[in-house]
């Protein structure tokens, strides 16, 4: 999923940093700032959930825009995604094209502000 998601992204013509765990994510996106994170639900050790309330707490951090792409379809966790400053959530099996569509949006409605 990783590696088709990179391709689909680096074809659009975005730079794309992939990690495989949470602890992992939150450190690239401190380090990087990316203009926006796509981000599991589900990843070993700290889990999406928790690096998004991690993000969204951090000064230098909690402006980035993230679209939440995960399995985890119960409406609690639509519902605390979102509360917890997802600015999109995405359940999995996903349209490749919606979030690129949606992705494009985020960027284009960031660098309007």
């Amino acid at each position: 999923m990783l590696k088709l998601l990179e391709h689909k992204l680096a074809q659009q013509g975005y730079s794309v940093t992939c990690v495989e765990d949470g602890e992992h994510a939150l450190e690239a996106a401190r380090a990087e700032k990316p203009d926006l994170i796509v981000l599991d639900g589900m990843m070993p050790g700290m889990d999406g959930f928790d690096v998004l309330r991690n993000l969204k707490e951090g000064n230098d951090t909690r402006y980035i825009p993230v679209v939440m792409l995960t399995g985890r379809t119960m409406e609690r966790d639509i519902v605390s995604g979102l509360n917890l400053g997802a600015e999109e959530y995405l359940v999995k099996p996903f349209m490749p094209e919606e979030l690129i569509v949606r992705i494009k949006r985020l960027i284009n409605s960031k660098v309007r502000t």
